[in-house]
């Protein structure tokens, strides 16, 4: 039976009754750390995990932790990637007696196994989704318990991925953990770690939205018990919005699937940025007078259309898709991230001017899917089958697409589910194991679209047709050919390829900072020891100038937001290093290009001059580069007025061609005006037309300088 109820109705059965429900605490202090290899008979249950004597080998960390925090971020493939042990003494609240009681785990690199007072309770394989278990039976009240949890992250075939090529594959428990307890009466925990509640919205439009909740339940009594779910909608400022209550029997038997229906008229839509407007839905279970259980879900009512050779329509407008990708790794922090590491990187983004973001090449934090929701960032999110394929690595994709989908499902940010990413022959296994996972996500998620990602460039590849979309990773003028290359392949595609979706999935060149070229070839110079700043503005000038005038690509994604640890490279003079970041890998300094992408796509006013950190020059008569979003600028040379320029690859870039320096030192300063606010930036060169034999490529540059280009 359902019953619609108003919303009076509801404030009126809350008021009064008591709350039993779930609790949720966080599970990461008292922890200590023990780091292999470990000999073969220092066995798990032997004296050399468990002892206590001091000096035992046991060093005490706090939750999030990673082992591999300086070691694969510092050297070519040198890192420890095996096993290592964490351990806590844990007594029970005395609350908990009677109740079932779960860890949740968001994540741990990369095969897991828990233990309590020396019983297995659960393992799990993947470092990047979360994983729950109970340990109800094993917890022992009044008493202390021994909780141990065995973390390896040495490659698997049968696990993805399956090496440590593109990225490093961080150990330990570097995300956080929680305890948490709930009835016997309630809605289920280890459903692959979701919410147990999943909202899925159909017909969206201003006037009105069909709502289904799906509500996983579990009863371990030993009787069917009668009980009453509610499901209620809030708006932002608590009022109801609808509302809908059952009466439900659970059967102590299996976990069993109940359904409310709701219509929400005249909704606000999530519109992106422009307006990422959320509602609060809570579903409860209701024993007599009591919550027993509750869960809270974000709602984000929105209608994605990826429209071929057009781009994406939200809610039937035509919105912008300003992408970067982001890898999760800090300097010397490894994946071990706090939320305010989080918040740090989305705000970058946020301010960059993105209005969608790919999360490269796993599962991220569910706080990294909570801050796109309510910032209004559109979210691609994928799998970590990447690279390589081992042919034994088939169940494991499986289980972690399906971990993926149900754990984010309420998510409206995400926009699209990722198969696979550069994974070729052998083609029969590829091909048929793309297809699966395509039907997979469409039968866990009928509403969202899948990508499968080549690097190619052609669209062409068995591996990569068998999606809904398909992303093409390239890098003109990088990996091979001259940057312009990016032109022809456009057009090449729209003539014979009008009805295909297609995604500019990456592209980005590397830019270390600390090196520098006055003059920029068109092409790069992938695996020597020199990737200037200068080449990857280039890139990227060209790039986004191409794209920005082709809307056959219905999105476009830069690699990467950040640099990132390569465990398995040493390029461009730094080890572990992938340098295609336009901020840098400790978040200090933001790169040239940074700012080209938020003159084009930010609202925020940019006046900034590109190559201040090739601030020692041999040229003479030399460009001066200038992004601004405010208007045409004015150049100074030492105090002189350069009022010339020509119009470059957008209409933000502006280039003042044969501009003269004098010997030593230059102020080259920008002023521009939008209606009575002036904005202005200036740089130091410094002319040397003998520079010293000797002299390296990268002069003048510094380690810790920012200019955020900006004055108001």
């Amino acid at each position: 039976m359902v019953k619609r109820i108003s919303a009076l109705a509801v404030l009126l059965a809350l008021a009064g009754e008591a709350f039993a429900g779930r609790s949720v605490e966080p599970f990461n202090d008292g922890w200590t750390f023990r780091k292999g290899p470990f000999a073969a008979d220092k066995v798990l249950f032997g004296e050399a995990l468990f002892g206590e004597a001091s000096g035992d080998g046991w060093k005490p960390v706090q939750l999030p932790h990673t082992w591999n925090a300086r070691d694969m971020q510092t050297a070519k493939n040198d890192y420890y990637a095996g096993e290592a042990y964490y351990r806590k003494t844990y007594t029970p609240d005395a609350a908990l007696k009677g109740k079932r009681v779960f860890l949740r785990f968001g994540g741990v690199g990369a095969v897991a196994e828990v233990y309590v007072n020396r019983q297995y309770a659960g393992g799990h394989k993947g470092a990047y989704a979360a994983f729950a278990v109970e340990i109800t039976t094993l917890l022992r009240h009044g008493q202390a318990n021994e909780i141990l949890v065995k973390a390896d992250n040495a490659p698997r075939p049968d696990v993805i991925p399956v090496n440590n090529t593109l990225f490093g594959v961080y150990g330990g428990i570097y995300r956080p953990v929680e305890l948490i307890a709930t009835e016997t009466v309630g809605i289920a925990v280890t459903d692959f770690a979701s919410p147990g509640v999943y909202l899925s919205q159909t017909n969206v439009s201003q006037k009105e939205a069909s709502l289904e909740v799906k509500v996983k339940m579990e009863n371990r009594r030993t009787a069917a018990q009668r009980i009453t779910l509610r499901t209620t909608v809030y708006e932002v400022d608590g009022k109801v919005k609808a509302a809908v209550r059952s009466v439900e029997e659970v059967l102590p038997q299996g976990r069993q699937l109940f359904v409310h229906r709701l219509t929400l008229k005249n909704p606000r839509l999530w519109q992106g940025r422009e307006d990422p407007y959320r509602y609060r839905v809570v579903v409860q279970v209701v024993a007599g007078d009591t919550v027993v259980d509750e869960v809270t879900q974000p709602l984000g009512l929105r209608r994605f259309e990826l429209r071929a050779g057009d781009g994406m329509y939200l809610n039937g407008k035509k919105t912008p898709m300003y992408g970067v990708c982001r890898h999760q790794d800090w300097w010397q922090l490894g994946s071990a991230l706090s939320d305010e590491h989080h918040n740090a990187d989305l705000s970058l983004i946020r301010e960059i001017g993105a209005t969608t973001v790919r999360f490269a090449h796993y599962q991220q934090a569910e706080r990294v899917y909570d801050l796109c929701d309510s910032l209004g960032l559109m979210a691609w999110a994928e799998i970590p089958f990447v690279n390589r394929v081992s042919t034994q690595e088939a169940d494991n994709a499986r289980l972690q697409l399906v971990e993926l989908i149900r754990q984010n499902y309420n998510h409206p940010s995400i926009y699209i589910w990722g198969l696979h990413n550069e994974v070729y022959t052998p083609y029969p296994y590829t091909v048929a194991l793309t297809a699966e996972l395509h039907d997979l996500a469409k039968s866990e998620d009928p509403y969202r679209y899948t990508a499968s990602v080549n690097g190619h460039s052609a669209l062409n590849q068995p591996a990569n047709l068998n999606a809904d979309v398909q992303g093409i990773n390239h890098y003109f003028g990088w990996y091979g050919g001259e940057i312009g290359d990016v032109k022809p392949w456009v057009e090449k595609m729209e003539r014979e390829y009008p009805r295909h979706r297609v995604i500019f999935s990456e592209y980005g060149a590397e830019a270390n900072v600390l090196q520098q070229e006055e003059q920029v070839a068109n092409h790069g110079r992938y695996f020597s020891q020199f990737y200037p700043e200068t080449f990857a503005t280039k890139f990227h000038e060209v790039h986004w100038g191409v794209i920005s005038k082709h809307p056959y690509l219905l999105a476009s994604y830069v690699w990467n937001m950040f640099d990132f640890a390569t465990p398995a490279s040493a390029q461009g003079g730094v080890p572990a290093r992938n340098m295609k970041g336009l901020v840098t890998f400790d978040r200090k300094v933001k790169k040239d290009p940074f700012y080209w992408y938020k003159a084009n796509w930010s609202r925020e006013p940019v006046l900034y001059i590109t190559q201040r950190r090739a601030s020692e020059r041999v040229n003479r008569v030399t460009p001066v580069t200038v992004y601004s979003n405010v208007g045409a600028p004015t150049l100074y040379v030492n105090g002189a007025p350069v009022e010339k320029y020509a119009q470059g690859e957008t209409a933000v870039h502006y280039i003042f061609e044969n501009v003269t320096l004098q010997e030593g030192q230059n102020t080259i300063a920008a002023k521009a005006a939008r209606g009575e606010q002036l904005y202005a930036d200036s740089i130091a060169w410094s002319y040397n037309p003998k520079p010293p034999q000797n002299a390296a490529p990268a002069q003048g540059a510094k380690k810790t300088e920012e200019h955020v280009g900006i004055s108001e």
